[in-house]
């Protein structure tokens, strides 16, 4: 330290002094450039390169611009080099007290780590110690909850076992000695349970307890089997009773009991289909008795319209002395037009008549009336079958659809899903239902065959065809194949009667149905009000090959009408005949609806044409000279050379004898036309277009006499065209 501080003394002197010591001149003497540039050892090259890289150094950029030496420079920097040192070496020395203190301090805490150290390595000596230990217990644990686990699994498996095995001395005592109630019903279920268990687990087969308990098993499935049969049997010929409340037999007895059907089937299937047969037998044999019994009633309430007589060709003189020439249309209408019977397609949701009110007010309904009655009560009868089987209702409540069919027939939703869900089978409701069926198919050979209402048939078949949509809306396809056939039945029939019809207009006979009589014939009434109700009906069906027929129908009238036309002495009178008959079919047509189409298109152009051939008979038979001359001389030029020109002695007599009568054979036609036409406005119709016709033969001879030379001698005695007009317009007034 001594040392350090005479050192530090020696530097710390006077500037003089340092200058003295340390005076770079007096170690490497006085050099000169010149002389370290003739030196052999140093070499100057870069040295022009290493000034130009230090070019942008401040301090070298400095020296170079103030001239400094190197030498001096050099001296200056030393200097304050040692300088710099002096200072830190001075520092150093004040502060070596507390370097001091800081190496103690130092190896103290080395001391205290070590002890830490020490006590921290014991530590981690007892943790492990005791981690062994923790492990040793969780495998302990581990092990004792497996045995845990397994000893609960085959508790439970032991209790479950002998609770599905063993016989309880209750369930004995209500199988044997208990009546069928819901305890029964309960007990069947254990009872159902503990002989599937027996049969179906393999634990159960082996086991020495089987043994014990399996003949006692067998004896209680006997006896329920026994005893439910009997019960079963039992209600079955109850409902087979008169008056019998079956509705609540069903609801309390056979819809609560529904099990019992279940555990036949499971635990007793001879016995099973014993039940199954008593109940086809029985539902069979009273949905038939009742259909037939509502069939009877139904027929009394049956309106015979029609007979096989009732034709379109068939002629309707009556033999009777009184009677009148033709055959009171309006006592015979609903023959052959639709009338209100369409209604009933709009009631075919409604319930099903009731025979007994409807007889009791003497109120009598065409069969298709009867029929849709029928076959309502029919749907409503096998659609409540239909669910009751599927949704669980009870197998019996078409007993009680039945019995009130010829009293009341409301809802019976619910029938035929029970067969499926109560005796596991969808096909008993064809077994049940054959009967029935058979009954109606029965019912309607008879009826078919003998009905001549070719419109009632075809109700039928709409009603049939409406049922159809209806069972499809509903879902239910247990009565499909039946409605086929019925379809399939009545459109025969209907063409048959249709063919009747149309064979009586081509095999009619003309003498016998020819009336001196220009008025509409009854024959195309008939064939009008026939086929605008079967175009009516047939809008919504659709059906092509009808439409074909009435074309057929169309054709034999037309060909009828015109032979019935020929009869007639005069021409005048058989175009009379027929525009009176093409009107009427028309009228009628346009009744019906805007349906008429292509029939209504063809009678329309008749009658167009028979009107412009009437108008000729009827102006050629008071203007007879006036059309000649215009038809034949008129269209003439008077000017031009001809043999035969036309001449004022020619024309003046037709003028004068128009002018003289033209008001009164207009009068007379007038009264022509409203006496021959039965429509008034038709007859207006047809006098108006003689009269434009008529103007336009007076406008023509107008026109010719003024082209021949000297005709203005005949103006006088020519009648003005608005005079012509005043009387058109008089005789429009009357429309």
């Amino acid at each position: 330290m001594a040392e350090i501080t005479s050192m530090g003394h020696s530097f710390g002197g006077s500037p003089d002094a340092h200058k003295n010591i340390f005076d770079l001149g007096e170690f490497v003497g006085d050099l000169t450039v010149e002389d370290d540039a003739s030196s052999d050892d140093v070499s100057l090259d870069g040295l022009q390169q290493e000034l130009e890289e230090c070019k942008d150094d401040d301090v070298v950029a400095n020296i170079l611009s103030k001239g400094i030496k190197l030498r001096e420079h050099t001296k200056g920097v030393e200097n304050n080099l040692r300088k710099v040192e002096l200072d830190s070496i001075q520092d150093y020395i004040k502060e070596s007290d507390n370097l001091v203190s800081l190496h103690d301090q130092i190896l103290e805490c080395d001391s205290i780590l070590t002890q830490m150290e020490t006590l921290l390595s014991g530590f981690q000596t007892e943790i492990g110690s005791i981690s062994s230990d923790i492990k040793i217990l969780q495998e302990k644990s581990m092990d004792m909850g497996l045995k845990l686990k397994n000893r609960k699994v085959a508790e439970s498996k032991l209790a479950k076992f002998v609770e599905d095995i063993i016989v309880p001395p209750r369930m004995v005592d209500v199988i044997v000695d208990g009546e069928v109630n819901d305890e029964y019903l309960r007990t069947l279920e254990i009872l159902s349970k503990k002989l599937k268990f027996t049969d179906a687990d393999p634990t159960a087969k082996t086991s020495k307890a089987l043994k014990d308990v399996q003949p006692e098993l067998e004896k209680l499935r006997q006896k329920a089997v026994s005893k439910v049969f009997d019960f079963i049997v039992q209600k079955l010929y109850a409902l087979r009773k008169p008056k019998t409340n079956i509705q609540i037999l069903q609801q309390s007895v056979l819809l609560k009991y529904k099990y019992l059907i279940v555990f036949l089937m499971e635990h007793g299937k001879e016995i099973y289909l014993e039940v199954r047969a008593a109940y086809i037998d029985t539902m069979n044999k009273v949905l038939s008795a009742h259909f037939r019994a509502y069939i009877q009633a139904s027929e009394k309430l049956q309106l015979d319209i029609v007979t096989s007589t009732d034709l379109i060709g068939v002629e309707a003189r009556s033999t009777s002395l009184f009677s009148i020439a033709r055959e009171p249309l309006k006592n015979r209408s609903a023959v052959f037009a639709l009338g209100d019977r369409i209604n009933i397609l709009k009631e075919i949701d409604q319930p099903a008549l009731i025979p007994h009110i409807a007889e009791a007010s003497s109120a009598k309904y065409p069969y298709e009336v009867l029929f849709r009655s029928l076959h309502k009560l029919l749907m409503d009868t096998a659609t409540s079958e239909y669910f009751t089987i599927l949704l669980s209702l009870s197998c019996f409540v078409i007993l009680m659809a039945a019995f009130l069919c010829i009293y009341l027939t409301s809802c019976l939703f619910g029938r035929y899903l029970f067969c499926d869900d109560f005796f596991g089978e969808e096909s008993i409701f064809f077994d049940i239902f054959s009967g029935p069926f058979a009954v109606i198919e029965e019912h309607l050979n008879t009826i078919l065959p003998n009905s001549y209402d070719a419109i009632g048939l075809m109700l039928m078949i709409l009603i049939t065809h409406q049922h159809q949509l209806t069972m499809s809306r509903r879902r239910i396809p247990c009565l499909d194949s039946y409605l086929d056939k019925v379809n399939i039945s009545l459109w025969p029939r209907f063409k048959v009667v249709f063919d009747l019809h149309l064979s009586s207009l081509r095999n009619a006979n003309i003498k016998t149905l020819w009336e001196d009589d220009i008025h509409p014939h009854y024959v195309m009434r008939r064939y009008a009000e026939f086929t605008a109700s079967l175009i009516r009906l047939n809008v919504e069906y659709g059906d092509g090959q009808l439409d074909l027929n009435l074309e057929r129908l169309r054709m034999a009238v037309d060909d009828l009408l015109v032979k019935l036309a020929k009869m007639f002495p005069k021409p005048k009178q058989q175009i009379v005949f027929l525009i009176n008959n093409y009107d009427v079919a028309i009228a009628v047509l346009k009744e019906a609806g805007p349906e008429g189409g292509k029939i209504q298109m063809h009678f329309e152009e008749l009658l167009k044409s028979n009107t412009a051939l009437f108008v000729e008979e009827l102006l050629f038979e008071h203007f007879s000279d006036l059309i000649k001359f215009v038809k034949i001389r008129g269209s003439e030029d008077p000017s031009s050379p001809s043999d035969r020109p036309v001449t004022i002695a020619e024309v003046e007599p037709i003028v004068k004898d128009f002018a003289n009568r033209w008001k009164a054979a207009i009068e007379l036609m007038h009264k022509d036309v409203i006496t021959s036409f039965s429509n008034f406005l038709c007859g207006m119709e047809i006098l108006r277009a003689a009269l434009t016709q008529l103007l336009l033969y007076y406008t023509r001879l107008s026109d010719c006499i003024k082209k021949i030379p000297g005709g203005s001698a005949l103006n006088k005695d020519l009648v003005s065209i608005s005079s012509i007009m005043y009387e058109i317009r008089k005789y429009s007034r009357t429309f």
